[in-house]
């Protein structure tokens, strides 16, 4: 497991005025730099920080090699009824996806659901951003991407298939997002960074395809598809599936032809999908919320099993951080901090205080 280290306490509103200002040293609009750093500082307040402010040294790496435009915001290439085959002409990931939202809201307003379908685009950080703010319209989010190629096929060893995340928001506060693998691989990244040397069995395997506990044999080897060693053909078939719905549909890089963060020689080329269903077309949005709530107190009244206090639902335990969080400001390992700041005196840009 990860060694115990200092960790460094800062406001998430200092915290996203700093990763703005350094994506605006980039070259990147203000406004597409105030939506990265908006996404990113947000999985830190949830928790999720495999998805958060730990991507801006690679971000800002892709971005100074221009495997990135700064500027694009892509373009729709066809529309037709409620779908849209969206280009993301390189751009920020989170640039991509804020358009392809406000787009699939449009289309759900008109159809009763919109689906847009992008290629071209980059990482777009956590899903489950992109999901409520199509619940925060009325509709039902659903979103997926396909990604770096870090999970081999079930019963194979080669690495050709991404995390490739789920995720379904809902009007009233239930949010599911998830990877097709055990965990996202940024959560073994953070333990190498944070200078653990052992992951938790059933996480990852080694390159030969066996179980590993060693945070460097996993980085050479290939993430634990969803269901574990004996039921991994489940999370290895959502993983294609999600393949097919974003890098096959889109027309877009597919499997191993899909880029990564960490590489430099050519752009990402992630496709996502994003699917709104206008909730209204089915139930008044008042009560559809209120089922929701009945069904949310439904579960968790049922009995609770030993070793557990409650029975949590999707997006609770990420909520109750980030009443936390906000109270009581972001964790940064020093590991990170001390990137942030490498990166800092390079664009010269000033560094927020700590809490």
């Amino acid at each position: 497991m990860p060694v115990e280290i200092k960790k460094n306490l800062v406001c998430h509103e200092a915290l996203q005025r700093f990763i703005c200002d350094i994506f605006c040293r980039l070259h990147v609009p203000v406004d597409h730099a105030a939506c990265v750093a908006t996404s990113l500082v947000k999985a830190n307040l949830c928790g999720v920080d495999s998805h958060g402010i730990q991507l801006v040294p690679p971000y800002v790496e892709q971005l100074a090699a221009k495997n990135i435009d700064p500027k694009s915001v892509g373009s729709v290439i066809e529309e037709s009824s409620s779908c849209i085959l969206y280009d993301g002409e390189n751009g920020l990931g989170q640039v991509v996806a804020a358009k392809c939202c406000e787009e699939a809201v449009r289309l759900a307003r008109g159809f009763g659901t919109g689906l847009v379908v992008a290629r071209n685009s980059n990482h777009f950080g956590r899903a489950a951003f992109w999901g409520e703010m199509m619940a925060l319209e009325g509709c039902i989010g659903i979103v997926f991407s396909n990604a770096s190629p870090l999970v081999a096929p079930w019963q194979g060893v080669e690495p050709l298939l991404g995390t490739n995340p789920i995720c379904v928001t809902v009007p009233g506060g239930w949010v599911l997002d998830m990877a097709t693998t055990t965990v996202a691989a940024g959560k073994i990244v953070d333990v190498v960074l944070s200078g653990g040397a052992t992951i938790p069995e059933g996480w990852a395997l080694d390159a030969m395809g066996d179980l590993t506990t060693s945070a460097t044999a996993a980085m050479k080897g290939t993430l634990m598809p969803l269901g574990g060693k004996d039921a991994g053909f489940k999370g290895s078939g959502l993983a294609v599936a999600i393949e097919i719905l974003c890098g096959v549909l889109s027309g877009g890089a597919m499997a191993h032809q899909v880029g990564s963060l960490r590489v430099r020689d050519r752009p990402a080329g992630v496709s996502h999908t994003f699917l709104a269903i206008d909730v209204q077309r089915f139930l008044s949005l008042d009560n559809f919320v209120a089922r929701v709530d009945e069904l949310k107190k439904i579960l968790k009244g049922a009995r609770i099993a030993p070793g557990f206090e409650d029975i949590l639902m999707a997006g609770e335990r990420e909520g109750r951080v980030e009443k936390q969080r906000l109270r009581d400001g972001i964790p940064v390992s020093s590991h990170l901090w001390t990137n942030l700041m490498h990166v800092a005196e390079k664009y010269q840009i000033d560094i927020p205080n700590t809490i």
